[in-house]
């Protein structure tokens, strides 16, 4: 199966989950482990192809000049973490059908699971960092869905608020220093980057680049002192702990610190930085799990702990601390996820976490007294389970390192840490399953059905099978480490067995194991003393520093952002002048090299009416209609100048948009009042005077200073006018630029378009629907009706040129590649035709024949375009490359078709969709407010004779 195909399953099947919502929970779980498992068998298709060495790449080049392409690399690491992704991600879909209530949206929860699924298989198949980006803050986003899922809880909503702003202010930094490395290397593929370890740490920008990204990874993976949100993220159900924070998302930066391995780790600045980070961050998390009451913050914090082992062994900086913690992820997802599924159970059962409520489960819950005890055990680091041999690696590497000159600091960190990790794991056990029966449980606790318990009972296997053979997982997590390793390091040759000897990590394990049941018998004193001392506490400082942000916020912003345009306008022409004015005097200007050419009668006579009807607007501005006009005639002299200057297509433009814009500011001035009160100080408009005058006369200058000189460089129109042809098909050098040179400009424009046009509509669909409508209802226009109000001569004029103006609408769009025209005119003028109807019939009459929703015609237009712009990545070219060629079929003359002309459609449909949006909604509010309410094209009534023009009182049955 492709890699991309991998990548889209999760994402398209989160559109099945709310559709089959009414079919049923099953139903809805059922197509979700489907897509689930089509993309876990597509990940083991190429299995044979990672345990051969190989690497497995797939390419489509988006943007290659700006380095962002769609590439995705499959590699060991690649296919491991992917392999927990999609094969934990099975488990969770069967244990979440079983766990969710019914009051619970089924459909909404497996769509925010999918999405998050796609973002991480995603980041972990990304071969270009930008790509990787894009991944890694769609993982932030649908985690703080999933987190927040259960909206009534305020818990679950401030937990999804504090990880997305973490770990989103995380994923800034590290857009940064992703991109710091990109320029070092030269390209943005991890496949290049990977292979450039000298270059880019001889670079001097190499640290401020590793701390940008190691901010993005430590608070993916909740390290010190970004650990404290995700404890807090233990509002969700208990599925999303078990896959977001124990298998996936938090391994996101633990993966991200593997991936970047080769060329960022054997530095002091990273041995330094990761290690001493991992180190608090398992100490810290030991000792606080071992003091919470509540189980899934225990198992939080625990969490948080074994990340920070992980990433201890990672800032070693050696082949054999790497391996560690490949072999420590793989346990970790399998005890943790198991523990998490055991806590869900036990709260499912017993409708209580609190350990203190707890005890003597045993008796009866045994299922998961078995299942939680082993994966307790195994977190423990007791022999014959998993969890002991990568603890042992892990206190081995640390007698080996040396931090601070100390040889004694590390290893004796990790003894404690692990001592405190023996005590609440037997915590867990002893206070939750062990002691007598109680008999005040919230709720009568048994086990539940298989389909709670062999989610985690399948990973309990894995968890027995890897700590009695561990030599069938060695070859699988060597093979993993060979590919964070690289070329810079060899993989070692250590075998993975239960007995080593009597080695220094022996006997670290035997104090951690024999402390933590010491640990266990004081923990009551303990506790005490826990309690009594003063600590600060991590939520009252992020929610203190979050408030003080925020006031210096509301302050800065409050000094300029008052909501007065004026000083926005101000503000922004001042900066400009000010930063144009710099780069006056700091350059250099040449000499002229052009004569000033004499002017025209006719220039000078549009140049004069121009000037005339600018200071006619600054002297009549608060006439609004009267504005309006004049703004009006400022763009149709626009328009005369580029006709002046052979610019037809950029006239007709100018044209055609002067026309519309002038018909809907008609209709939004029909809701206000006619003039602009007085509001500005005196100071104000002289303030606004004078920077109005200073940027002019800047505007002036420079114009003035580039008209007399030639450019320093080729100008980009010469490229441009010597492959239009050759190169877009076209003769038309505009059209060619808007619909492929410039195509994914245009791309952006028309969505900016269908936006605008989309938000003028939910604006009015606010006024007639909120505390404004009665306003509406009450209103009285404040001049009388004409008694005309549909001209019979305006009506038969329209129906007669509506066909004529279409045609010629549809032939500016043909001709538009060779000639003047194209989509963007033609959609205005066809637009025109339809704004004919309106005005002349009224809206009532012209919407009830309304065929397509315009919203339709908007979304439309934006799909056309951008399939067309896909379809170049089926030929192996970039995103909307378009192609050419003429055929000839007799009798007629040999013709051009052209790609670049279903792009310009889609063009066409955006600009009409958007602009008769616009013009429906403004007419719904002029229908609401009784200016217009006929749905009679004309004045005469067939329903109503012998009724005088103009008379609209309704007649009384039989006068």
């Amino acid at each position: 199966m492709s890699l991309f195909f991998i990548v889209a399953l999760p994402f398209f099947g989160a559109l099945l989950p709310g559709l089959m919502n009414s079919a049923g929970r099953s139903a809805c779980a059922g197509v979700t482990f489907s897509v689930s498992l089509a993309a876990f068998v597509g990940l083991l298709s190429h299995l044979p192809t990672i345990l051969a060495g190989d690497v497995v790449m797939a390419r489509v080049d988006w943007m290659p000049a700006l380095g962002l392409n769609f590439t995705l690399m499959l590699d060991g690491l690649g296919f491991f973490f992917a392999l927990l992704i999609l094969g934990i991600g099975l488990l969770i879909i069967a244990y979440a059908r079983q766990y969710l209530s019914r009051d619970d949206n089924m459909g909404q929860f497996f769509t925010y699971l999918l999405l998050f699924q796609g973002a991480m298989v995603g980041i972990v198949l990304s071969d270009n960092i930008l790509l990787l980006l894009v991944f890694w803050e769609l993982t932030s986003l649908s985690s703080f869905l999933l987190i927040g899922y259960w909206k009534h809880l305020p818990e679950g909503r401030q937990g999804a608020r504090m990880a997305l702003t973490v770990t989103g202010m995380g994923g800034l930094a590290m857009i940064g220093g992703m991109l710091i490395l990109g320029q070092i290397a030269g390209s943005y593929d991890l496949s290049v980057i990977l292979q450039n370890r000298d270059l880019i740490q001889a670079d001097p920008l190499y640290v401020p680049a590793l701390i940008l990204i190691l901010l993005g990874c430590f608070t993916k993976s909740a390290q010190f002192p970004f650990h404290f949100w995700l404890p807090h993220a233990m509002a969700a159900p208990t599925p999303v702990s078990a896959y977001l924070h124990s298998a996936t998302m938090v391994k996101a930066g633990i993966f991200l610190m593997a991936r970047m391995w080769p060329v960022l780790s054997g530095t002091p600045e990273w041995f330094v930085i990761v290690t001493t980070a991992g180190l608090i961050t398992m100490v810290l998390g030991a000792v606080i799990a071992l003091f919470k009451h509540d189980l899934k913050a225990l198992l939080a914090f625990s969490t948080v702990s074994h990340l920070g082992l992980i990433t201890m062994l990672l800032g070693t900086g050696t082949a054999f601390g790497a391996m560690a913690a490949m072999f420590h992820i793989l346990n970790h997802a399998t005890f943790k996820a198991a523990l998490f599924m055991s806590a869900g159970i036990i709260d499912h059962e017993a409708h209580t976490r609190d350990i203190r409520r707890l005890g003597g489960l045993r008796k009866l819950m045994p299922i998961t007294f078995m299942i939680a005890s082993l994966a307790a055990l195994s977190m423990a680091g007791i022999p014959l389970l998993n969890g002991f041999l990568s603890k042992e690696m892990m206190l081995e590497e640390a007698t080996q390192t040396v931090l601070f000159n100390s040889p004694w600091l590390v290893p004796a960190l990790a003894t404690f840490g692990s001592l405190f990790s023996a005590a609440y794991c037997f915590r867990l056990i002893g206070h939750v399953f062990l002691g007598p029966v109680r008999d005040d449980y919230p709720a009568k606790p048994h086990d539940p059905g298989a389909g709670l318990w062999l989610p985690p009972a399948i990973l309990v296997v894995l968890v027995v099978v890897i700590g009695i053979a561990p030599f069938l997982a060695e070859p699988f997590v060597k093979l993993v480490t060979a590919s964070v390793l690289g070329d810079a390091a060899e993989v070692p040759k250590a075998y993975f067995k239960i007995w080593h000897g009597l080695v220094p990590a022996l006997y670290m394990s035997m104090v951690a194991v024999v402390g933590g049941l010491i640990m266990l018998a004081i923990f009551k004193p303990s506790l005490r003393v826990w309690d009594a001392l003063p600590r600060p506490e991590a939520k009252v400082i992020f929610e203190a520093i979050v408030h003080s942000v925020a006031m210096l916020a509301q302050k800065g912003i409050g000094a300029v952002h008052n909501g007065a345009f004026s000083r926005y306008a101000a503000i922004g022409a001042v900066a400009i002048v000010a930063a144009g004015y710099h780069a006056w005097v700091t350059g250099t200007v040449g000499a002229p090299t052009r004569e000033v050419q004499a002017a025209s009668p006719v220039a000078i006579a549009g140049w004069a009416m121009l000037v005339a009807a600018a200071l006619g607007m600054v002297l009549l501005h608060r006439n609004r209609f009267l504005s309006l006009m004049l703004i009006g005639i400022v763009g149709l002299m626009v328009s005369i100048g580029f006709v002046f200057f052979s610019a037809p297509d950029l006239a007709m433009t100018q044209f055609t948009v002067e026309v519309v814009t002038i018909i809907l500011l008609l209709l939004a001035l029909n809701f206000l009042p006619n003039d602009t009160p007085v509001e500005s100080t005196l100071w104000h408009r002289t303030r606004d005077s004078v920077v109005a005058v200073i940027g002019g006369l800047a505007s002036f200058a420079l114009a003035y200073h580039y008209l007399l000189r030639d450019a320093v460089t080729a100008p980009i129109s010469q490229f441009h006018l010597a492959n239009s042809y050759k190169g877009g098909g076209g003769t038309n050098v505009v059209n060619v630029i808007l619909v492929d040179f410039r195509g994914f400009d245009t791309y952006g424009e028309i969505i900016v378009l269908g936006i605008a046009a989309l938000l003028i509509y939910a604006l009015t669909e606010t006024l007639l629907n909120g505390p404004v409508r009665a306003r509406l209802l009450n209103r009285k226009p404040d001049m009388k009706r004409a008694g005309n109000m549909h001209p019979m001569m305006m009506v038969v004029l329209t129906r007669g040129i509506m066909p004529f103006v279409l045609m010629v609408g549809f032939y500016i769009f043909l001709r538009g590649h060779n000639e003047p025209g194209g989509g963007f005119i033609a959609g205005l003028i066809v637009s025109i035709a339809v704004v004919m109807q309106y005005m002349a019939s009224g809206f009532g009459w012209a919407s009830a024949r309304l065929r397509y929703p315009y919203h339709g015609v908007i979304g439309a237009g934006v799909l056309i375009a951008g399939l067309t712009g896909i379809g170049s990545w089926f030929v192996g070219k970039p995103f909307l490359t378009s192609d050419f060629t003429y055929v000839r079929i007799p009798p007629f003359e040999e013709f051009e078709l052209a790609t670049a002309a279903l792009f310009d459609l889609g063009v066409f449909l955006s600009v009409v969709g958007a602009v008769m949006l616009s013009l429906e909604s403004f007419s719904r509010l002029a229908r609401r407010a009784h200016v217009e309410d006929s749905e009679h094209p004309m004045d005469i009534d067939p329903s109503r004779e012998n009724t005088p023009q103009g008379d609209t009182a309704p007649l009384k049955e039989g006068v």
